[in-house]
């Protein structure tokens, strides 16, 4: 079974083509969904091997952010 794809690219990303939960599921789940689109966890994974190292906080951020939560234990 074919699953039925109308979402827009009007949702929250207007450069990526958006999918309600219930699409997924009519598709045969996550997994099965990704595949069909073209997409898959093995692509995903060198991807994310191959991807510059990046760092959420600089050290006085997350230094800073640590003492906040000792401070509102």
């Amino acid at each position: 079974m074919k699953a039925k794809v109308n979402s827009s690219a009007g949702g929250l990303f207007r450069t990526h083509q958006t999918f309600s939960p219930e699409e997924v599921l009519a598709a045969g789940g996550a997994t099965v969904f990704g595949r069909k689109s073209g997409k898959d966890n093995a692509k995903l994974i060198e991807r994310l091997k191959n991807a510059p190292e990046a760092e959420a906080f600089t050290d006085d951020e997350w230094n800073e952010t640590l003492q906040q939560l000792r401070d509102n234990k």
